[in-house]
């Protein structure tokens, strides 16, 4: 894993984009709001995005965003304003289970899922896996404020 210094990077921007999605998530006292969004490889590549609770109260932004995606996203990139998670009631796999399934080759996320709800690992589990994990913690903060409803 590496921390990319950065912040002019293509990278930053989508990571900023998911964040500003992350606040479309209806509030919720037991689930943090998240942003996504998935790029194919290559130039000109299909997107698509997902925030939290969009369609379901039990919807996580990843696996709307790779729900949501035109085509097959191996190989492409998922921005993420918090680390997928790797624990999940909610539902059978979890967000980490999804990006592999899937075939993502980079994810890329501002902010450690704090362990509030779970215990989480994801960002571990990714890199153990081989997908290329970039975290970009000068987007934190402003994931931190669209949840400050939980994290106070």
């Amino acid at each position: 894993m590496r921390s990319d210094p950065c912040p002019e990077s293509l990278d930053a921007a989508l990571l900023a984009e998911a964040v500003e999605l992350s606040r479309l998530s209806p509030p919720s006292p037991a689930a943090y709001a998240v942003g996504a969004v998935v790029v194919g490889p290559g130039p000109g590549a299909p997107r698509s995005v997902g925030w939290s609770r969009r369609d379901d109260p039990l919807d996580h932004a990843e696996e709307v965003a790779l729900a949501a995606f035109p085509g097959d996203p191996a190989g492409g990139t998922l921005y993420s304003s918090l680390e997928p998670c790797s624990r999940r009631r909610s539902r059978r796999q979890t967000c980490t289970e999804l990006i592999l399934a899937a075939g993502i080759a980079r994810v890329v996320f501002a902010l450690r899922e704090p362990p509030l709800f779970a215990d989480c690992d994801g960002a571990e589990l990714l890199a153990g896996a081989g997908v290329e994990v970039v975290e970009l913690p000068a987007l934190a903060a402003a994931v931190r404020t669209v949840n400050s409803h939980l994290l106070r």
